[in-house]
């Protein structure tokens, strides 16, 4: 039986985080997963880039239960606290829209710079290494593993959610918070594509690949909304402004869209009607053409807008404004960048993520109850909780 000081179970981006802070610290630290390579969720997020973290960066940017819970661990790990770690390594990185950061030319770099940091820390690795149970007794944690026993005082839990099944995600991380008397608040797919049926279907479908910049909220229920990309796809609706708003979004629920949100439309309309301009003309210029030609034919309208009523231009407007869709379903995990829900956080200490009723047992990462929006704040969960509990866990040197 082999003894550490900490054990990190997952090798994705706040394990590695963690084992390199609590490895600073001088503990003996060991990092397991049952992958044979390590961060393999960072290798393929951004387009192979990795949105790995943003500009400005606060509680309002996430999802969670007690929305209190994030603020300690974001105080005391920033986005410039990373940005700052990174640059310290020469990653080659540049910003996008909204203040998204990407590295510059792979992911992989990145990776690096988190293996590196974990070698410089003297931590070790067991990948390719299935963990199939763990008691807790005299105050320590005995872990059984493909690999033998792994003897512990800390359990940090990293095992993420279950969004990229293809990449064997496992929902080990939410059993052992129920094995430890956790509540664990449902999980569900978040920052997923929309899927419809009928004949909105079949518009996206006709509509498939075009893209246009919209407000997106829930019907009924105006913040948040999101100004971003909608795409429609060959199952339904897609885009970051999709994504976003699908953390919201419960079966049942309309989707309210703004297709024109830089514009007063019902002044421009009006203005038409008064000019006696054509209506098609002017739509033409605001979409691609397949649009504009599809949105006639589902909501026609008399060629001059000079022979209908003003409250008839408002109504269209309206339509145009406030375009109600309503989906059939999110797409599974395996469209889905995160999971929502997750390790209840009244149960966990904000300043590191301990277990408040079991010492030495740490949840951090996207296993808790907290999700980030799009744009890189979900990579930022991750490093900030992993390096409020690295810094805080506590063992014998």
């Amino acid at each position: 039986m082999q003894k550490f000081d900490v054990v990190v179970l997952g090798a994705g981006a706040s394990g590695l985080m963690c084992a390199a802070q609590a490895g600073y610290r001088g503990l003996k630290v060991l990092v397991i997963d049952h992958a044979p390579k390590m961060a393999r969720k960072i290798r393929i997020s951004g387009g192979g880039k990795a949105n790995f973290t943003n500009i400005t960066v606060s509680a309002d940017n996430f999802i969670c239960r007690n929305p209190h819970f994030v603020k300690s661990a974001l105080a005391q790990y920033s986005s410039q606290d990373f940005i700052d770690l990174v640059e310290r390594h020469g990653l080659e990185y540049e910003q996008r829209e909204q203040g998204k950061l990407f590295c510059q030319n792979s992911a992989s770099d990145l990776i690096q710079i988190l293996r590196t940091e974990c070698n410089w820390a003297g931590c070790y690795f067991w990948l390719n290494t299935t963990f199939q149970a763990v008691i807790f007794e005299n105050k320590q944690y005995q872990l059984s593993t493909s690999r033998g026993l792994v003897l512990a005082e800390n359990l940090v839990v990293a095992t993420g959610g279950l969004s990229f099944p293809k990449l064997k995600s496992t929902n080990v991380g939410y059993s052992l918070a129920k094995q430890f008397g956790l509540p664990v608040v449902p999980a569900s797919a978040g920052l997923v594509p929309l899927n419809f049926k009928d004949k909105y279907l079949a518009l996206c479908q006709h509509l498939s690949g075009i893209a246009l910049n919209v407000k997106v909220s829930v019907v009924n229920k105006p913040e948040p909304s999101f100004t971003e990309a909608m795409l429609f796809t060959h199952q339904g609706l897609s885009g970051p402004a999709i994504l976003q708003i699908s953390n919201y979004w419960q079966l049942g629920e309309g989707l309210e869209i703004n297709l024109l949100p830089q514009l007063n439309v019902e002044a421009e309309l009006l203005q038409l009607k008064a000019q006696n301009s054509p209506l098609s003309r002017w739509l033409k210029e605001q979409f691609p053409k397949n649009f504009y030609q599809s949105w006639l034919e589902l909501y026609p309208m008399e060629a001059s807008l000079a022979n209908v009523s003003h409250e008839t231009v408002k109504q269209y407007a309206k339509k145009l404004t406030q375009w109600q869709l309503y989906p059939s379903a999110k797409a599974g995990y395996d469209k889905a960048e995160v999971t929502l829900g997750g390790v209840d956080t009244d149960h966990l200490q904000s300043k590191d993520g301990q277990v408040k009723n079991q010492k030495g047992l740490y949840f951090i990462g996207e296993v808790v109850d907290v999700t980030g929006h799009l744009g890189g704040y979900n990579f930022q969960w991750a490093w900030s909780s992993a390096y409020t509990c690295g810094t805080h866990i506590q063992g014998k040197k």
